[in-house]
């Protein structure tokens, strides 16, 4: 039923915030302390959305109206009214704003990172930045007033959240710079003024027996046939969790001992070769014949090495692998399924294979302005090497063989 001058006039606030709707998307939404705001709930590209129209009573139901009428026929053109309003106002603050530098940065470099990376970093900027400093011309933001927003972030116990934001702050302020809207870059005047943040290491067993115990109890789990090979195959490859459960078997030659990752799924945004042991192998040709299949619905899909166990068509559950370690008795406090990473990489190190070849081999990109372009197969043979002594060394300690010094290397 359709709003009336008098029932909107008459509204009371409740104690929880409460919509009175009209039609055609529009509604009144009142706060318990008595505000009165008309909102336009709309969809676009498939996703709801919502449009602020005006504060009641400077905005009456028939300017409401109105408003919704007028924003209906950019939707009906095929423009969101939301990012046409944000464009607006942009224009109206100025190409050298906070945010139009901002974004501009953003949509620059966002191909480079894997997308719930980059909209983790957009998502920062908007909840975190721009309604404070959106409109500023970039150029005229000090450290002190940068400091106070980045506060409010440290205020709500979110310190990692505000480092990270001071250091996107300092990405677009050095964008501004290498683009002549800036001369210099405020984040380095604030080193030190906010609460380091807090180390959170990933829960890893590093200790040889108690990982002999891990890998047994791994080779005796009865759960999904198909986690069980994630959990064998994981220690063997110490991929990110991610690059694992997504993992299609057309990024793989068994013949060539290669599982190569492309660039859109890695971290770095950089193609990824993990060399396969003999161990590695024989757990996918055992799997191959159970997920390797074209899909009966997208023919022209990926075949995933472990996919859903509701659907062949999705990759495994992010939490399948932390789920079955749960099941297994392994506590988040000593072994997650980042956590292969952190083991093999103490590991590794402690025997004395070369840190080059082991950042290689974890993907960390380790580079710096100076250093050549990225080579994805660098260190190959070495890693090859690696990859194998480090399988064998994982059967011996599953074995229950006294193996901590047996293969250092020399």
């Amino acid at each position: 039923m359709a709003l009336t001058d008098s029932a909107v006039r008459a509204a009371k606030p409740h104690a929880k915030t409460r919509k009175m709707f009209d039609a055609g998307g529009l509604y009144l939404e009142l706060s318990p302390a008595g505000g009165k705001w008309w909102r336009w709930k709309y969809r676009f590209g498939g996703k709801e959305k919502r449009l602020s129209l005006g504060v009641y009573p400077g905005i009456t139901l028939k300017s409401a109206r109105e408003r919704r009428d007028a924003i209906r026929q950019q939707l009906m053109a095929g423009i969101d009214p939301g990012q046409a309003r944000k464009a607006r106002n942009l224009a109206v603050a100025g190409a050298d704003s906070f945010e139009a530098i901002a974004r501009e940065w953003h949509a620059k470099f966002s191909s480079r990172w894997v997308v719930g990376h980059s909209d983790r970093i957009l998502r920062r900027f908007e909840r975190d930045l721009f309604p404070w400093l959106g409109q500023r011309p970039v150029a005229a933001i000090r450290a002190p007033e940068l400091l106070s927003v980045l506060r409010r972030i440290e205020s709500r116990g979110a310190v990692e959240t505000a480092h990270r934001a001071m250091q996107n702050c300092g990405q677009v302020f050095r964008y501004a710079i290498a683009t002549g809207r800036a001369d210099r870059d405020p984040t380095g005047d604030l080193r030190g003024a906010l609460p380091p943040p807090k180390v959170r290491h990933h829960a890893s067993i590093i200790e040889p027996k108690r990982i002999g115990e891990l890998l047994r109890v791994i080779d005796a789990y009865e759960g999904f046939f198909v986690t069980k090979c994630a959990l064998r195959l994981a220690p063997l490859v110490f991929v990110r969790p991610g690059e694992l459960r997504r993992a299609h078997w057309r990024e793989i030659e068994l013949d060539k001992a290669e599982w190569r990752i492309p660039a859109e799924r890695m971290k770095m945004r950089e193609p990824h070769i993990v060399p396969l042991s003999r161990q590695a192998i024989d757990v996918l040709r055992e799997l191959e014949p159970l997920t390797n299949r074209v899909s009966s619905i997208k023919p022209d899909a990926p075949s995933y090495v472990f996919p859903s166990a509701r659907s062949a068509d999705r990759p495994m559950s992010e939490n399948a692998v932390l789920a079955a370690l749960r099941r297994m008795g392994y506590t988040k406090d000593e072994m997650t399924g980042h956590g292969f990473r952190s083991m093999a990489s103490t590991l590794l190190h402690e025997q004395g294979w070369s840190h080059q070849v082991i950042e290689r081999q974890l993907a960390h990109a380790e580079r710096n302005a100076v250093s050549a372009a990225y080579n994805y197969a660098e260190h190959l043979p070495e890693r090859r090497k690696m990859m194998q002594a480090w399988s064998d060394y994982l059967d011996a300690l599953k074995g229950n063989a006294d193996v901590v010094t047996m293969f250092r290397r020399a």
